[in-house]
């Protein structure tokens, strides 16, 4: 009898643990078949070369990722979370769970909002993926997305930010939604070492904060942030973001709108101050057809002329992608996409070969040997959600 009492016990427990929390296994498996292609001129000689390659890549419409996440009912409205996100390559299986750099976060919400506190995508982020109609991934992610990731701005945390303290609005203002961002830099402050932006204290340093009205078909988001770069050749390197975002579904389509400025700031300790700044605007469209979905969108960036590295007058680049996703299920999707870039007057920093790319998702080895061109690219692949 007393065993049969302690059994009933820990399964009353275990059932009221249960209730009160849960933990979801969740991930993406995305491949597909890409080629990339890059067209570039020669400024002496005049002569144009070309670079292309065939792989299998993955993520090019869906980032594949495995993750965990789980919610504690904490009573009294409070709740406890935490989301751990890894990256994965299931084209080559080089990369499983090695690290949870996609997302590692814990919080605290309630009536109050949300507070979060670790890894996570950067305010000024969501616009650049929210508003384009192939959210940042594969060849048909917008310029505004490869330009403001360049390697060339080192904007190190264009997409994510570590060591992050977030609030987030709570869900039930009338569609209203927000929050605020700060990223510690983790750095020893010294009068030694505070001489470069390699070696600032504030070097890493994230802040910025996005807010925005959802409801029913409409859609918009204002969002600012600065990030200080790591750079041995500047006293200080700031990149300042600020974009604009909108959609609205009619039902039949879907359009999207996007406004964006990327101001990389320099402070030269021989030249003076000086600055280089993108303006750049997208505008796309989605429309469901019976169990698929036509994906378009053009976009564009316009470099300042005489900016650091920028050769060229009025430099631009001009991307236009089509495609095509068929549901086979809620879960599992085909797809298929088409990009063209444009390069216009040299549009690129000098010795950077992403700034005008098709992004060459799964493809490092497509560049430029000169000033670029043009360059296309093509996914076809599965994606498989769980």
């Amino acid at each position: 009898m007393k065993k049969s009492l302690t059994a009933l016990a820990a399964l009353a427990v275990t059932g009221l643990a249960s209730a009160q929390s849960s933990v979801t296994l969740f991930g993406v498996v995305d491949a597909g078949v890409s080629y990339q292609s890059a067209t570039s001129r020669n400024p002496v000689t005049g002569t144009t070369s070309k670079q292309s390659q065939w792989s299998l890549a993955n993520s090019g419409y869906n980032s594949s990722r495995i993750g965990f996440r789980g919610t504690e009912d904490l009573g009294g409205g409070l709740a406890a979370s935490f989301w751990l996100e890894a990256p994965i390559s299931n084209d080559d299986g080089a990369t499983g769970i090695a690290n949870f750099n996609r997302r590692s976060t814990v919080s605290l919400s309630g009536g109050f909002g949300e507070v979060r506190l670790g890894r996570d995508y950067a305010a000024t982020f969501w616009n650049d993926t929210v508003f384009d109609p192939f959210g940042t991934n594969g060849s048909g992610s917008s310029v505004i997305n490869t330009v403001s990731g360049s390697t060339a701005l080192g904007n190190t945390n264009y997409v994510r930010a570590s060591n992050m303290v977030g609030y987030f609005l709570p869900p039930n203002l009338g569609g209203f939604y927000g929050q605020l961002q700060y990223s510690l830099n983790e750095n020893t402050k010294t009068s030694a070492t505070d001489t470069t932006a390699a070696t600032s204290s504030s070097a890493g340093r994230y802040v910025g904060g996005r807010f925005g009205y959802a409801n029913g078909p409409l859609d918009i988001a204002l969002a600012v942030g600065q990030n200080v770069a790591a750079d041995t050749t500047t006293l200080t390197r700031k990149v300042q973001t600020i974009n604009l975002g909108a959609s609205y579904d009619f039902g039949p389509v879907k359009l999207f709108g996007e406004l964006s400025n990327v101001k990389n700031k320099f402070d030269l300790a021989a030249l003076g101050n000086s600055h280089d700044s993108y303006n750049g605007y997208l505008i796309g469209a989605s429309m469901p057809v019976g169990a698929g979905l036509i994906r378009a969108s053009y976009s564009t960036v316009r470099y300042n002329e005489g900016a650091v590295g920028v050769t060229g007058d009025d430099p631009r680049a001009n991307k236009l992608a089509i495609g095509y996703v068929h549901n086979l299920s809620k879960r599992t999707a085909l797809y298929a996409t088409v990009a063209r870039v444009s390069n216009r007057n040299d549009a690129n920093y000098t010795g950077s070969l992403t700034a005008a790319s098709t992004t060459g998702y799964g493809s490092t080895g497509v560049g430029y040997t000169g000033l670029p061109r043009s360059s296309t690219g093509y996914d076809f692949g599965i994606r498989h959600a769980f």
